[in-house]
């Protein structure tokens, strides 16, 4: 049967379109429609189409009908306000069938004289309304009473949903225009949407909600949701974003606080009671950056006839942290501490870290003390590892050690000494790469005002490290003697070594830098190639470090007779946390010190800086600025004659901390 003559509807783009089927060319129809446009269609696009012809004459003319459409479109449209498709719905799913003809469920909806008119708005309302009845090739489907209910939840969850854009993009849209305080119901999720969208793009759990929250807040610039969460209160200018992305912890669980909170004042007495030594007679000092505030070694030294005695004392951590307790769970859960110019994130708790566990001046704290006998040229004669109760006398900072190492005698002797490890060090093979600190320094208000480069071999500082890698040497060897498993830091040699002895030279150091074999972290005692030694560990920063803390504790169970306290199958597990943490933990702290050099060299688009060239491939030229060690590259064709270790002045032509992005220019 031909439907030439014959009006059909179809839809198109979510509209209903009455259209009069001007040809019947078999598989296509060729249509005029209501808004005067003549398509080619398919005949399954028609959703319906009249059973009579609707028009006397094909050839009446165009305006006639395209008005002649318009005013059925009308009518159906004012049609379907009298379907009731919950009442019809009713009485259809009482049925033993589930799927009918259009004509047959109008007519319960119309009567038994319903017409094309009324077919066309039954369909057209269940197409607006979808919650009873489904359309398909021709034939409506009953939904069952299950799957209303189904539908019915879908439609107030995306009501709800619908009602949260509205509102959400209203309050961002206040917040952004200064209203910090803007209140709906739901601005807390919404601003959580967002900070998770930032964060995240479209791997954030909602980021097509947040993503629409924004477009309707008219935010759709790539740092938009940024400022608007500094707008809200939610962050600070300089959010630590890295830090975020990598999911690191932060605030404590309420069960390590109060933990914490609980450890009574050290008493000497009461730490003696736990066999322990008293040491606090001894004049112990502390020498550490002049902010620091979580001491957790000590040294002192004494004249033996001809040889030297020094103590390492270490902050017995593992004497209030314990595998399974709280704050062991939080020390598991970070690693290490981290140190950035704005603040710190601890280890553990400010109570443990900068409380009873910190070695300050003039309090007993408890202790693991290496008690160590040296020759007066470095050579370790004996060793005792002692648990102890130790009080520091002096407290200085490494600028008041390296003025007071030529005139105090204590400082004298064991500046010498750490020379003469160090010496020793270097003909077994370390390698000394010391390349200097940079210091980034912050005015009250939060913003870059110095980066400074600070020496890592001074001889305060030598000092100090060379005595922390004696420790850590011993500890190790204290552990594989006992043949028990522990974790050990170990390195193969580089892949290309440079120098021989310590170099000063900077182009030197990063050069070298690129040849060094990986570090691992292995239960089983292998040499360790920078440091120049058969095995080594890491025991002198149990507040900061988990590595520390966990061979600490190892140590204090084999001191006490008890055997290992971890099996080799524990520790590869913690190895492996470790190691995993400290990747994420090194991305965070690398990026951060990265946008704060970036932030300080802002102000500086445009000036000529003075850089150093490390290296020279075929397209571009690597360099590092000298006064803060940000390296860059730059386009080889305009670098002239320029070779590593030559001093140029380059151009800082772009730099965008939110971005990461730096330029330079010759």
């Amino acid at each position: 049967m031909t439907a030439q003559g014959k009006l059909g509807e179809y839809v198109e783009q979510g509209k209903f379109i009455c259209a009069f089927v001007v040809e019947d060319a078999g598989k296509r129809l060729h249509l005029l429609n209501q808004n005067g446009r003549e398509v080619s269609l398919s005949l399954s696009r028609l959703v319906h189409l009249s059973q009579a012809s609707s028009f006397a004459s094909v050839q009446l003319p165009r305006e006639e009908m395209l008005r002649e459409l318009k005013e059925v479109a009308e009518r159906r449209r004012e049609l379907m306000a009298q379907v009731d498709l919950a009442g019809i719905w009713e009485l259809a799913v009482e049925e033993p069938e589930s799927v009918f003809e259009p004509r047959f469920l109008a007519e319960l909806s119309f009567g038994e004289d319903a017409t094309d008119d009324h077919v066309a708005a039954f369909l057209r309302s269940i197409f607006v309304d979808r919650l009873y009845f489904k359309y398909k090739e021709g034939r409506i489907t009953v939904h069952s009473a299950e799957v209303v209910a189904q539908i019915r939840h879908q439609q107030e969850l995306e009501q709800q949903k619908e009602a949260l854009l509205e509102n959400g993009g209203r309050g961002l849209l206040q917040i952004w225009e200064g209203d910090a305080d803007a209140a709906w119901a739901e601005r807390e999720g919404c601003l959580l949407m967002v900070r998770d969208y930032y964060l995240r793009g479209n791997d954030a759990p909602e980021s097509a909600t947040a993503r629409e929250l924004l477009r309707r807040a008219g935010l759709t610039h790539p740092h938009d949701g940024f400022h608007l969460l500094v707008k809200a209160g939610v962050w600070g200018v300089h959010e630590n974003l890295p830090f975020h992305r990598q999911e690191l912890a932060d605030a404590f669980s309420e069960e390590a606080l109060a933990q914490a909170a609980a450890i009574p004042t050290p008493d000497v007495g009461a730490l003696c009671a736990d066999r322990r030594r008293d040491l606090t007679a001894l004049p112990l000092l502390t020498i550490d950056g002049a902010e620091t505030r979580d001491y957790d070694d000590a040294l002192h030294i004494e004249k033996r006839g001809d040889n030297y005695l020094v103590g390492i004392h270490i902050s017995d951590v593992a004497h209030y942290v314990r595998p399974g307790d709280a704050l062991y769970a939080e020390a598991l859960n970070r690693v290490t501490s981290l140190y950035f110019p704005e603040r710190q994130v601890p280890m553990l708790p400010p109570a443990i870290s900068q409380g009873c566990c910190s070695l300050i001046a003039g309090q007993p704290r408890a202790a693991g003390s290496f008690m160590v006998e040296l020759s007066p040229a470095g050579e370790v004669l004996d060793f005792d590892l002692l648990a102890s109760v130790v009080m520091v006398k002096r407290q200085l900072s490494y600028g008041e050690a390296e003025k007071m190492v030529e005139s105090d005698e204590e400082l004298r002797l064991l500046a010498d000494l750490s020379q003469k490890l160090q010496q020793r060090r270097v003909a077994a093979g370390a390698l000394l790469i010391p390349i200097p600190d940079v210091n980034i320094r912050l005015t009250d208000g939060g913003e870059p005002v110095a980066v400074e480069l600070s020496d890592v071999d001074t001889v305060s500082r030598t000092l100090v490290a060379e005595f922390m890698v004696l420790a850590n040497t011993l500890g190790a060897q204290f552990v594989a003697e006992r043949e028990v498993p522990g974790l050990y830091r170990c390195q193969e040699p580089p892949r290309k070594r440079l120098f021989v002895s310590p170099q000063k030279d900077l182009l030197v150091n990063f050069q070298q830098r690129r040849f060094l074999s990986p570090g691992q972290l292995l239960t089983t005692p292998k040499p360790h190639s920078g440091v120049g030694v058969s095995q080594y560990t890491t025991v002198t920063s149990p507040i900061r470090r988990l590595l520390d803390l966990l061979m600490q504790q190892q140590i204090k169970s084999l001191l006490a007779g008890k055997g290992a306290l971890y099996r080799r199958e524990e520790l590869n597990d913690l190895a492996a946390k470790i190691l995993t943490t400290q990747s994420r933990v090194n991305l965070v702290r690398q990026q951060r010190h990265r946008y704060w050099l970036f932030k300080y060299l802002e102000p500086r688009v445009g000036e000529r800086v003075e850089a150093l060239v490390i290296n020279r491939g075929p397209k571009r030229v690597q360099v590092v600025l000298t006064d803060c060690l940000l390296d860059g590259d730059l386009p080889v064709v305009q670098a002239g004659r320029a070779e590593p270790g030559e001093l140029v002045r380059v151009k800082i032509e772009r730099v965008d901390a939110m971005d990461n992005e730096l330029r330079f220019g010759w």
